[in-house]
């Protein structure tokens, strides 16, 4: 049988132990490693990997041991409980085991657990999984995780989102899946103790730092007249290897947003979907008007066909006395 994609993402959460295998497949190996732990861990619990209640198979190795893989079912192990059966990195070549496997499971057997990389429609492993009645497929996408599968997420992490929900979805854009999962660990051990629901600040706090958060904060320093700070984070992006003109065109992109706002009464701001640049934004629009916000943009315009002429000044030079001259605007 197969899954739609949010048919998968509950069954992952609780597969239901009467279902001899379940075959994950898909492109990204991160996000197939990641589903498959889940599945496994919900199977056989947090123990089972270390009470040898989980045998782990490579899919090319059955192609020449297709017997395998059915005495690894049918085994029983040494500690009670469910078990399961994994195989890694199977393709076409391990249908025939996979198949075999499957036809000979019963009620008490370990489940079966099969990843795969990109299968073609036409695979014979995929179309073993998806015709076979005690079994499903489960294509998984390079889609990032939805709103119901973050909250899920949160949860099994004993977090409330509150108000930081649409900063972790923006986040869960920006980021792959094991650096997600990864973050929100680390935000429930920053929340540990602590009861209160999830605010942005606290997201902020354990985000990881991107290039683009670096950008945001010289241009952050710039839009709100922070001249003492310009320096320093200018310093410390030119260290990370930031391109000028890369900082350049994010200031123009965040000024074009402000210059937006300030026409259409706050519109362009509003269609942001990062709470906390949302909120840092019309702040900085509160010192801004029409004008300024115009004669800053031509600044930066002016500072990009500087950055890309053949001129030989000093690149970072050149936007930090761009950037000075924002912030001297923004003073006034």
């Amino acid at each position: 049988m197969k899954l739609a994609p949010r048919d998968a993402a509950r069954y992952f959460a609780r597969p239901d132990p009467a279902v001899a295998g379940l075959l994950i497949h898909g492109a990204d190996a991160m996000r197939v490693a990641l589903r498959r732990q889940e599945v496994i861990a919900a199977l056989i619990g947090p123990q089972g990997s270390d009470e040898m209640r989980l045998a782990r198979l490579q899919g090319p190795a059955l192609r020449r041991d297709a017997a395998a893989l059915v005495d690894a079912v049918k085994a029983r192990g040494f500690f009670p409980g469910p078990r399961a059966v994994f195989v890694e990195e199977a393709g076409d070549g391990a249908a025939e085991a996979c198949g075999a496997a499957l036809d000979a499971w019963a009620e008490g057997d370990a489940n079966l657990v099969v990843t795969a990389g990109t299968l073609r429609p036409g695979s014979a492993l995929r179309k073993l999984f998806e015709g076979h009645r005690n079994a499903y497929a489960a294509a998984i996408y390079d889609d990032p995780p939805g709103r119901d599968e973050v909250e899920s997420m949160l949860r099994d992490a004993g977090l409330a989102p509150g108000a930081a929900l649409d900063d972790i979805l923006a986040l869960a854009v920006q980021l792959d899946p094991g650096e997600l999962r990864q973050t929100i660990e680390k935000l429930a051990i920053y929340k540990h103790g602590d009861e209160t629901p999830l605010a942005p600040e606290d997201v902020a706090a354990c985000a990881p730092q991107s290039t683009e958060a670096a950008l945001d904060d010289a241009i952050d320093a710039a839009a709100e007249a922070r001249l003492g700070a310009l320096a320093p984070t200018l310093r410390r992006l030119e260290a990370q290897g930031v391109q000028p003109v890369a900082l350049c065109i994010a200031a123009q992109r965040h000024f074009r947003i402000l210059h937006a706002a300030a026409v259409d009464g706050g519109e362009a701001l509003r269609q942001q979907r990062n709470f906390r640049r949302r909120e840092r934004m019309q702040k900085q629009l509160r010192g801004w008007d029409r004008r300024r916000l115009e004669r800053a943009l031509a600044e930066l315009v002016e500072s990009d066909l500087a950055l890309r002429s053949a001129a030989n000044a000093p690149a970072m030079a050149v936007l930090e006395r761009a950037l000075i001259r924002l912030a001297m605007l923004a003073r006034r």
